[in-house]
């Protein structure tokens, strides 16, 4: 039989408080932060044992950052120097900096240079890309890198959030393409992600995911990249498209489901009747 009063083991401590860091909502990463160091109760330790989880959720998350000059880009593994979980690189400003996972700090800039092979590419994708991300998300950010072997690749990622704690919900959008270019044609390949957490006297996630997978034609760096944006613009707004249509549905139905609409009696409550009903009974003594 098990001994529950036996104590957890610190090392035990750290994975579940890992756990926890990883699954943080979008935005709410310092309230689990404050939540699990009280459960530890031992910063050292959290700071030492869970150092991994910190990165690996701003990493997941595509978290935005600023630069020492102010330029923005985002923390993903892609931008990761040297396999360092806390150096990043920013390749529209050819720079790297450490990282503060607790902070979202940048700080330590060191030119970086890029993929000679890959960066026409990733440049001229890049200037397209930020265009792109302007006009469809208010708060966006992207980054744009490269690599050259057999064949240039280029990975674009866009994070877009809204966090609105004041009325209980707060929301990342995060989209990721990988482009392999070949001669006369790319292939795309996205990973589209939402994520929601709604928690006013309840607690509701919606957590999306959508695979894409496409073929452009490619005559020139200039049309290439037009016609890449101009795929990934129209897989994306499907996507978008496809929610707003799944929510409809899901109002008259799992919705529908799980709560009444409207009472037993098929009708609106009227609130105003009851409280002249209520109002006249107390006047009238309660007769």
């Amino acid at each position: 039989m098990a001994d529950y009063d036996a104590p957890v083991p610190d090392n035990e401590k750290v994975k579940i408080v890992s756990n926890f860091i990883k699954h943080a909502p979008p935005g709410e990463f310092n309230e689990v932060f404050n939540d699990v160091r009280v459960i530890l109760n031992k910063d050292e330790l959290l700071r030492e044992g869970a150092s991994g989880a910190f990165a690996e959720y701003n990493m997941d998350q595509f978290t935005p950052a600023k630069g020492t000059d102010g330029n923005d880009f985002l923390i993903t593994a892609h931008g990761q120097v040297g396999g360092s979980s806390t150096r990043f690189l920013d390749p529209r400003a050819k720079k790297s900096y450490k990282y503060d996972h607790l902070r979202k700090e940048c700080n330590e800039p060191q030119n970086a240079s890029s993929d000679a092979g890959a960066e026409s590419w990733r440049a001229t994708i890049d200037k397209h890309i930020q265009d792109y991300t302007k006009n469809h998300y208010f708060n966006g950010t992207t980054t744009v890198y490269g690599s050259s072997g057999g064949r240039t690749t280029i990975t674009v990622c866009i994070e877009d959030h809204k966090f609105n704690p004041q009325n209980f919900w707060n929301g990342r959008w995060r989209s990721q393409w990988t482009i392999t270019i070949g001669s006369g044609s790319a292939e795309l390949k996205g990973t589209l992600r939402v994520q929601v957490h709604y928690y006013e006297d309840g607690n509701v996630q919606l957590v999306s995911s959508k695979e894409v997978k496409e073929n452009v034609t490619v005559t020139t760096e200039e049309a290439g990249a037009s016609q890449i944006i101009k795929t990934i613009q129209a897989a994306e707004n499907d996507y978008q498209q496809a929610i707003n249509d799944n929510y409809k549905t899901m109002s008259s139905t799992t919705f529908k489901a799980l709560r009444r609409a409207l009472p037993v009696t098929r009708s609106k409550v009227d609130w105003d009747k009851i409280l002249f009903h209520n109002v006249s009974k107390e006047l009238s003594g309660g007769k």
